[in-house]
């Protein structure tokens, strides 16, 4: 099994044929992804590689039955093109495009909380992909395989990283969900999904500095979760009161910094690493027993 992606799901992609969304779609597609549609308001007819392209969601849903969206609009477009899939009921929206302003971010994502149809991942985020069954995103098909790993990432490239350090095991689904200060998915939503797969063994946690999301998987984990977690933070060495690479990588004085976030995830039992591959060897030692 996997959580939120698999070999059923069928993929429409928002900005087919802009020059990132042609690039990723072929590498979707030689990852095993099911891409059954692209969307580009005033292109509709035209084809990409076989796949259709339609002008809108709605007509793209009726025609193919496409049940995940991936968002490579620019950030001016990107609120409607979120907006359009969750009125078409869409039950996945994977949002790739950085750089949204928060504030379309917040309402899109309102948008979706009222409509109650769609989740949303990212944005800002590499995507989901579930190992030999379907990759909705941009994260490299070819550096691990199926196995019993879950992931889940505030990091795109840490996510790549812990993927390739972890690849003789391999994983059940790696989930990006973004570095913004608003994001659809949270660290806590996967962590229940993963605890509910019965293929997903134990689960690793990338956070970063900022914000209280990690705080707050602690205290969900201490209440929630079975399963051995393994955690990593970025940041330890980051100045405070600077922005450090994804936006929502700030911290004010104690709140948010690396070191709040291990001890309250320590405290409650997640073994967390100093370093990415040490986290990958505190994995290893869980799955292995060595």
């Amino acid at each position: 099994m996997a959580i939120f992606l698999d070999e059923n799901s069928r993929i429409l992609v928002q900005g087919m044929t802009g020059s990132e969304g042609t690039k990723h779609t072929r590498r979707m597609v030689a990852s095993g992804s099911r891409i059954v549609a692209g969307v580009t308001p005033g292109k509709g007819g035209q084809e990409l590689d076989g796949i259709p392209v339609f002008g809108d969601v709605a007509a793209a849903v009726a025609a193919t039955g496409a049940n995940v969206s991936v968002v490579f609009v620019p950030p001016k477009f990107a609120r409607s093109a979120v907006q359009e899939t969750i009125d078409s009921a869409v039950p996945l929206c994977v949002v790739i495009t950085e750089g949204i302003p928060v504030h379309d971010t917040a309402a899109f994502f309102q948008y979706a909380l009222n409509a109650g149809t769609t989740r949303i991942v990212g944005p800002n985020c590499p995507g989901v992909i579930s190992p030999g069954k379907s990759n909705a995103g941009i994260t490299p098909g070819d550096i691990t395989g199926p196995g019993r790993i879950g992931l889940v990432s505030k990091s795109g490239t840490l996510t790549y990283q812990m993927m390739y350090e972890l690849r003789d095991i391999g994983f059940s689904t790696c989930v990006g969900i973004g570095g913004d200060p608003i994001i659809g998915t949270t660290h806590i939503d996967a962590l229940a999904a993963f605890q509910e797969d019965p293929e997903t063994d134990a689960v690793v946690m990338i956070g970063e500095i900022g914000g209280d999301a990690e705080e707050r998987a602690a205290a969900f984990i201490a209440e929630q979760v079975t399963k051995p977690v393994v955690g990593y933070v970025a940041g330890f060495t980051a100045p405070e009161g600077k922005t450090m690479g994804h936006a929502g990588a700030i911290v004010s004085g104690s709140s948010g910094t690396a070191a709040a976030k291990k001890e309250a995830l320590e405290a409650v039992g997640v073994r967390v690493g100093k370093t990415p591959s040490e986290t990958a060897r505190l994995m290893r030692e869980i799955i292995t027993g060595r």
